[in-house]
C-alpha cells in the first residue's frame, strides 16, 4: 500500500472552503493555510492504523475514506464512511490518545492536514483564529457524537423490540 504523500502548499481558498473557514476572515484563512499541508492517498491506502498516536488533524477535501475497525482474522466492520469537508483524527488532535479504528482511502483522496503545534503557535499572534478552528472541530465531533447516539437507540430498538417499529 502507498503512504500518504504531500501534494503542495495549501492555499488560503482551500481553507475557505473546508470546515476550518467557516467562520473565519480571509487573513485568518492565509494564517491558517501557512501552517497546514496538503496529502495525497491512493485508493487502498492507509491514512491512520488502529492504536496509533499522532496530533494530526484531518480534512478530507475531495474524495472517500472508510474508518473500520478489525474483528479479528483478516476481518473487518466498517464504522463510517467519510467525504468531502468531513474530518478524521480529531481526538488525536485534541488530547493525544490512540486511534480507535483505521482509516484507509477507498478512492484517491485529497486531505488537508492540520497539526496541534502548528496550532498551538498561533495562539500567541491570533487566538481568536485558534478558537475559531477549536469551535468548528468541537462542531465535527458534536455531529459524530449525536449520529452514534441514534444509531445506538435504533439498535436498542432493535435488539428489544421496542416501540412496535421492527
Amino acid at each position: 500500500m502507498n503512504s500518504p504523500s504531500e501534494t503542495g502548499v495549501v492555499s488560503a481558498r482551500a481553507i475557505r472552503e473546508s470546515p476550518l473557514g467557516l467562520d473565519i476572515s480571509d487573513a485568518q484563512c492565509a494564517s491558517l493555510a501557512n501552517v497546514a499541508s496538503v496529502i495525497g492517498l491512493e485508493a487502498g491506502s492507509p491514512l491512520l492504523d488502529e492504536g496509533h498516536t499522532d496530533d494530526t488533524l484531518y480534512v478530507v477535501v475531495s474524495g472517500s475514506l472508510e474508518v473500520f475497525k478489525p474483528t479479528g482474522g483478516g476481518d473487518f466492520v466498517t464504522l463510517q464512511l467519510l467525504h468531502d469537508g468531513d474530518m478524521a483524527g480529531i481526538l488525536g488532535f485534541v488530547d493525544g490518545v490512540s486511534h480507535s479504528a483505521g482509516i484507509r482511502a477507498l478512492t484517491r483522496c485529497e486531505l488537508l492536514t492540520l497539526d496541534r503545534a502548528s496550532l498551538e503557535g498561533l495562539i500567541s499572534t491570533d487566538p481568536e483564529l485558534v478558537y475559531q478552528v477549536m469551535r468548528t472541530i468541537v462542531r465535527a465531533a458534536h455531529r459524530i457524537l449525536g449520529k452514534m447516539n441514534s444509531q445506538y437507540v435504533e439498535m436498542t430498538n432493535y435488539i428489544s423490540k421496542q416501540h412496535g417499529r421492527y
